[in-house]
């Protein structure tokens, strides 16, 4: 047991010292920052984004008049002859021209011209200020008054609630979604980066003949289990040092950029007179972090470790397995594939469709098999799964590490000491029942 620890130090300790560990540590929060302070910007001042003028002729007389100007758009009207018109676009980027015919209800009949393709923004726009007219007129034509319509419209927000043993909830349905993609994702790209560190270090060791006299004094299962959880470990020290770094970040750049505007007091004439800003809608992120379930926030952290480790000793003693069996990285790509494919696959299923159905039956087999469980579990862990299937879910997880384990090192053994010999599947099978 003490050869393990000391195997275990060795490779936590020369990957924590690396300065690529302590530049990826402190540079994703950083890039984090950036990225934030950049989008937040943009989306409060809106800078660097220019105004479009849209010059409307309408033949039909019923938008006339209508349009209302926003900060990045402004409506005109257009010269009638349509020749001119679209003549004058010429050396004029940000002008455009909306033609809209007598019958604008038939399809595809009404056009934007422009000298280079519009913005979604524009589009989006247009297209609303033009369903707008044409409801308000067809009402009227129609004999509704709108303005008693737009009175008795409601504007009904759901509010979820949650029914617990503790009393009611906010069920936070909002940020559960998030917490679902965040967590499948992270998993998902865990597993292949740490799992891949365990392969490559297994294959150096091997090409290099270290390994050969590594194994005069560890038993193989040794070394293996070492490497292993070393590597696990510093995967959990970086994952714990991004979550809390960036976590701060995304709170001082939020209270920074989306912070409500102080009143301001001026004076005119000798009289003072406090005006209010106008305030900044409040940030995505603080309405993130205020939705979140913080009851069931230790639940789903500890979810993510146990899962996190469960599911990186299952994989990456697959890829353990691999690295011994092959000379170089080029040959790893055969065996690669059958390992990745489930991850692969549960990745897809969860980010696409589980996560809109995560307590459907498929969502329930899925986080029973050892080998999709860890990243659909991450999908379901807050949408609050029943125990019963988190208990099974954490057997069946603990099971299938121990047996891929198993399988791995009867590989593994035989493997690191194997060289200049094509691997190939049915080669492996004959070193699994190799005999000690």
């Amino acid at each position: 047991m003490n050869k393990i620890f000391l195997i275990i130090q060795r490779e936590y300790m020369v990957r924590v010292k690396k300065k690529s560990f302590l530049l990826m540590t402190f540079l994703v929060p950083g890039l984090i920052l950036i990225m934030y302070t950049i989008i937040g910007l943009l989306l409060v001042n809106k800078s660097g984004q220019e105004v479009s003028i849209v010059n409307v002729i309408d033949k039909s007389e019923v938008f006339q008049g209508k349009f209302k100007d926003t900060k990045l758009v402004k409506f005109k009207p257009g010269q009638q002859d349509i020749v001119k018109a679209k003549a004058a676009l010429k050396g004029n980027d940000a002008s455009y021209l909306l033609e809209i015919p007598a019958d604008y209800k038939k399809k595809d009949s009404v056009h934007l011209y422009s000298t280079k393709k519009p913005g979604f923004e524009l589009i989006r726009e247009v297209d609303d200020q033009m369903n707008d007219v044409a409801t308000n007129y067809q009402m009227l034509k129609a004999g509704i008054d709108t303005a008693s319509l737009r009175k008795i419209k409601s504007d009904i927000e759901l509010n979820t609630r949650q029914i617990t043993a503790n009393g009611e909830k906010d069920a936070s349905v909002g940020a559960a979604f998030i917490m679902s993609i965040v967590g499948a994702v992270l998993i998902y790209i865990s597993l292949f980066i740490y799992g891949a560190q365990v392969m490559r270090g297994v294959l150096e060791e091997k090409t290099s003949r270290i390994i050969e006299v590594i194994v005069s004094s560890v038993k193989p299962m040794q070394l293996m289990l070492g490497k292993i959880i070393g590597v696990g470990m510093v995967g959990l020290t970086q994952f714990v040092l991004w979550i809390v770094l960036s976590s701060a970040v995304s709170l001082v750049a939020t209270n920074f950029i989306f912070k409500d505007k102080a009143p301001v007091k001026t004076e005119i004439n000798g009289k003072k007179i406090i005006t209010q800003q106008q305030p900044v809608p409040e940030s995505p992120v603080v309405k993130f972090f205020s939705g979140i379930d913080r009851s069931n926030v230790v639940k789903e952290l500890g979810g993510f470790i146990f899962y996190f480790l469960t599911g990186y000793l299952l994989y990456s003693a697959l890829f353990a397995a691999v690295g011994s069996a092959v000379d170089s990285e080029t040959e790893t790509q055969q065996f690669m594939l059958p390992i990745t494919m489930p991850l692969l696959f549960t990745y897809i299923l969860s980010v696409s469709y589980l996560f809109q159905a995560p307590n459907c039956t498929l969502a329930v087999w899925l986080s029973m098999i050892p080998f999709t469980a860890p990243v659909v579990m991450m999908v379901r862990m807050p949408f609050d799964p029943p125990v019963w299937q988190i208990v099974v879910s954490a057997i069946m997880m603990i099971l299938g590490f121990l047996f891929t384990t198993w399988v791995a090192s009867r590989i593994y053994r035989v493997g690191i000491l194997m060289y200049g010999k094509k691997t190939s599947y049915k080669e492996l099978a004959k070193w699994f029942f190799y005999k000690e």
